[in-house]
């Protein structure tokens, strides 16, 4: 028997002394996690199985505190901190019970400092690993991977966080889902916080596009979880491993933490597994470095492990190569390399080259990918700083905030189509529109800057919006303008018809500023809420009021705007 067979037949038998793990899994608090983890504990009940509540957080909903009737509740331990006595959950007592099933609600949950885990599921990893059958709850943001995708998509920094192994142990997953309008609708009702919290969570957390942004992950962290357990039941039939992920790591990287992020969603919606690997060379030995290095060092290792990656760690002279030959031992597709600094102009006349750009040169069936994680950041970062703006400028009336869709958008740039039209009716009529007020833009250099554009890759998306853009020299500040299409484009064969189209035309040396309103556009006019008032805007002036109501703080970067910045960078 192979080292590998022995070593996974010993984790077979240790897995059938543990317990089982069962996870609710949801995308924000309310859409029925609890209720669905207590209905299944009085099922259990009924059928003669000995479940006990080991922490069940109600907060105050009075039909999930309904469904604890009938359980056996074990005490909670009360600990002081800083005076003020925590209730958390009582490990010692759940193994001294050893109950068949115990229910433990919020999985991500940070214990109080000197409790004897950090971490909630650490507690629940002991409690199973004695045989007892734990069933929990989780959201999903609360998972280290979606942390970095989490804060751009809707400007929140999660505290809260537990590694992607524990969910990928889990042995059964149950996505419980709700329309957002009806998570909205709960929340209105009193169903989810109390009447005072109601009116700040819907501007806040609970907006439409937030949820359907936490929905969609939901959905898809779902999907993949399943299909890897699918696979491992089902491994390739050739025995042989598919091409494997790998991340290369830096001492001194300023942004480890995103790239592996990066990394780990990359090996999920693949399904492969993945390394990180660290190159020690000779001007890094422990002896030579500073500690703040190794710290550094350290904490990217060990974020590495808990994110899943084997990690290696190899010392040689030369970087690319140790990496290639890694490559080709461990069958590696993929290599993940975060974006390198600038090399000073004398040092390039010199021959030197970063490890990315010999990677790329080096690399023979190898997909080499090179992720800026430094301005990944920096989006994130605004997107943040958006947020608490945003939240002020509502409360002062729906002023126009500096650089938002509404405050370059106004009514005279807003053309509307009752009958069917054409892709070069829109780019015509929308220049038209921009040139009354800005009457230095040429209007052919601009429409053949359009049509070269949608020539290397068209920009009406099949998410029913239409996003034409291009740079101009001539122009000072960008100009944008709408166009809503009541009976559809002729020559667009997209899955859903065009029904709103927004044009940019930004100063040709601008490029940060051009790619931050592509994404503005993308997240705000992805959201169906906005199309559907749009849908019904009777006039140009409403149109643009409806923006300005609908355009929120800290929504992200969806998948429409990342889109098209991709083919922007690369067109």
């Amino acid at each position: 028997m192979s080292e590998d067979r022995a070593t996974s037949f010993l984790q077979m038998i240790r897995r059938s002394q543990r317990g089982r793990l069962k996870v609710y899994l949801g995308y924000g608090p309310g859409v029925g996690k609890t209720y669905q983890m207590l209905s299944e504990g009085q099922r259990l009940r009924a059928e003669g199985i000995d479940v006990a509540v080991g922490l069940v957080e109600t907060h105050g909903r009075a039909e999930t505190a309904k469904l604890v009737e009938g359980l056996e509740v074990i005490p909670r331990r009360r600990t002081e901190y800083r005076g003020i006595v925590v209730e958390e959950l009582d490990v010692d007592a759940i193994l001294a019970r050893r109950p068949q099933v115990a229910l433990i609600d919020e999985l991500a949950h940070t214990n109080v400092p000197g409790s004897r885990n950090p971490k909630r599921y650490q507690d629940v990893q002991e409690i199973l690993a004695v045989g007892i059958h734990v069933i929990t709850t989780l959201n999903v943001q609360h998972l280290e991977s979606l942390y970095n995708t989490v804060e751009q998509l809707i400007g929140v920094k999660v505290r809260e966080r537990l590694p992607d192994s524990v969910l990928a142990e889990a042995d059964q997953i149950v996505n419980i889902d709700l329309a957002a309008e009806d998570l909205q609708k709960r929340l209105q009702e009193g169903k989810v916080y109390p009447h005072e919290r109601i009116a700040a969570a819907l501007e806040n957390f609970f907006t439409a596009s937030n949820l359907e942004h936490l929905r969609e992950l939901t959905l898809r962290e779902t999907a993949s979880q399943l299909d890897l357990k699918r696979r491992e039941i089902k491994p390739n039939a050739d025995g042989s491993a598919p091409d494997q992920i790998m991340v290369c790591l830096s001492s001194r990287g300023p942004n480890s933490a995103r790239l592996l992020r990066f990394a780990s969603r990359l090996a999920g919606r693949l399904n492969r597994n993945w390394y990180a690997v660290y190159v020690q060379t000779p001007s890094e030995e422990p002896t030579v470095i500073d500690a703040t290095t190794q710290r550094l060092l350290a904490d990217t290792l060990t974020l590495a492990n808990q994110l899943g990656a084997m990690v290696f760690t190899f010392k040689g002279q030369d970087i690319p190569d140790t990496i290639l030959r890694f490559a080709k031992e461990y069958r590696v597709g993929q290599i993940v390399i975060g974006k390198p600094r600038p090399i000073p102009f004398w040092k390039k006349i010199l021959g030197r080259r970063s490890v990315a750009d010999q990677l790329v040169h080096r690399a023979k069936g190898v997909t080499v990918v090179v992720v800026d994680a430094e301005a990944e950041e920096k989006l994130a970062n605004d997107v943040a700083a958006g947020a608490a703006v945003g939240s002020v400028n509502r409360t002062e009336g729906l002023q126009r905030a500096p650089g938002a869709l509404g405050g370059v958008l106004t009514p005279a740039h807003v053309v509307i189509w009752d009958h069917p039209v054409s892709k070069r009716d829109i780019l015509e009529g929308l220049v038209a529109a921009i040139k009354v007020e800005c009457p230095a833009i040429d209007t052919e250099s601009a429409l053949a800057r359009l049509r070269e554009r949608e020539e290397r890759g068209s920009t009406f998306l099949n998410e029913g919006i239409a996003l034409p853009h291009a740079r101009i020299e001539e122009l000072d500040k960008p100009q944008t303008a709408l166009g809503l299409t009541r009976a559809g484009v002729l020559d667009a064969p997209t899955d859903s018809p065009i029904e709103v189209v927004f044009m940019l035309l930004s100063p040709g040396q601008d490029a940060t500023a051009h790619l931050r309103l592509l994404a503005k556009a993308g997240r705000l006019l992805q959201g169906r809420e906005l199309r559907r008032a749009l849908k019904k805007a009777t006039s140009a002036n409403e149109a643009v009021d409806r923006i300005l109501e609908y355009e929120g703080p800290g929504d992200g970067e969806s998948k429409v705007a990342q889109t098209i910045a991709a083919s922007h960078l690369h067109g």
